[in-house]
């Protein structure tokens, strides 16, 4: 979605914002990519809370571009999708935070 709105604004104009908002994006889902592949259980939830920094980034520009009137396009839905993604992605990590510290803590009472 990000990518398309790149393409479309960028062919009237190069503003800078746009390229940060297409970074971002784009390294949210990299970063999930990364997460899934992560070789223990700290190295997935440090992807993700990475992936969750992008997307509050993202949700940023989105923000920005939005408000400038820079353009004449609503990004609210935009905004709202990027703020969903946030949303999922925080508890992602926050619920794997308190796994891994479920698993450390339990690990710990046995030995």
């Amino acid at each position: 979605m990000i990518i398309e709105l790149y393409r479309q604004l960028s062919k009237t104009d190069n503003n800078p914002l746009l390229r940060q908002l297409l970074r971002s994006a784009t390294s949210i889902g990299a970063n999930v990519n990364e997460a899934s592949a992560g070789q223990t259980k700290r190295d997935f939830i440090t992807k993700m809370a990475i992936a969750s920094k992008e997307a509050r980034e993202t949700a940023y520009w989105l923000r920005l571009l939005n408000e400038s009137k820079w353009y004449n396009i609503d990004l609210k839905n935009h905004v709202k999708e990027s703020d969903e993604i946030l949303r999922i992605l925080t508890k992602i990590v926050k619920t794997s935070q308190e796994n891994l510290k479920t698993k450390v803590t339990a690990t710990s009472i046995k030995n």
